[in-house]
């Protein structure tokens, strides 16, 4: 049988999970926390290239037959990644096409400082003739990781970020964690402006892999089991009945 596996350093890739769960049914996914390790947003490439490397064996040494890495930071490094037996995708292609498809006339990005710094959506946006206005959103991802989607700290980050920004005709969002805080962060921006969220074109993508239903889902994490349940549910709704604590 085959099954999907979703790596993340937390919990963002639970926002794509969550959107698989309802476009594609019940297949069988595992879910793969890594915050028992160093961010991968502040890993150097070569040591993030090599991290994926070690946890895509050991999904596929578990049974996981494709793989999707559902963060903007480590999708910078796929093409550092070594030959594996399993089809892997990331997240920034589709988000990529997804947009050049909706062609914005005032395109702003928010994302990691990896994800924005890399330069990897600015080179792609100017071989399509397209212009872009980034800015690094870095705290708010650690805040969602915590559970936090309303506090006044996450607005006044979100208001300082997005204010240079704020009359983009569209915001592509460069992080599986903003989803999460969607309507937050439209209290900071034209009320014209339109997010752009990536995961339907991941899920569009995952759709052509034509996985099978049926098998149970597993959590796994590096870090925290007990957290990640928690921001999980705060975050995205998703409620986890249990997660196994690994060291990988």
């Amino acid at each position: 049988m085959n099954r999907l596996g979703i790596i993340d350093w937390g919990i963002g890739g639970i926002s794509v999970y969550r959107l698989l769960k309802q476009k594609l049914g019940d297949i069988p996914v595992t879910y793969f926390s890594d915050t028992g390790a160093t961010p991968y947003g502040k890993m150097a490439r070569r040591e993030l290239a090599s991290r994926l490397d070690t946890v895509i064996e050991y999904l596929i040494e578990k049974g996981v037959s494709h793989v999707v890495i559902g963060c903007n930071a480590a999708s910078t490094a796929i093409g550092d990644l070594a030959p594996h037996s399993s089809p892997i995708e990331g997240v920034i292609e589709p988000a990529i096409e997804m947009t050049a498809k909706i062609k914005p006339s005032r395109l702003g990005l928010i994302g990691g400082r990896r994800t924005v710094v890399s330069g990897v959506y600015r080179k792609a946006f100017s071989h399509r003739g397209m212009t872009i206005s980034q800015r690094i959103a870095q705290p708010l991802s650690a805040l969602i990781e915590s559970g936090d989607v309303s506090s006044s700290e996450l607005k006044t980050q979100c208001k300082r970020i997005l204010s240079p920004i704020k009359n983009s005709s569209h915001i592509l969002l460069a992080c599986t964690h903003y989803p999460a805080i969607t309507e937050v962060l439209r209290d900071f921006v034209s009320p014209a402006t339109q997010f752009i969220d990536p995961a339907a074109a991941l899920v569009d993508r995952i759709s052509k892999w034509k996985l099978e239903a049926g098998g149970s889902d597993e959590f796994l994490t590096t870090g925290g089991a007990k957290a990640m349940k928690k921001a999980a549910k705060a975050a995205f709704g998703v409620e986890i009945d249990h997660i196994e604590k690994i060291t990988v």
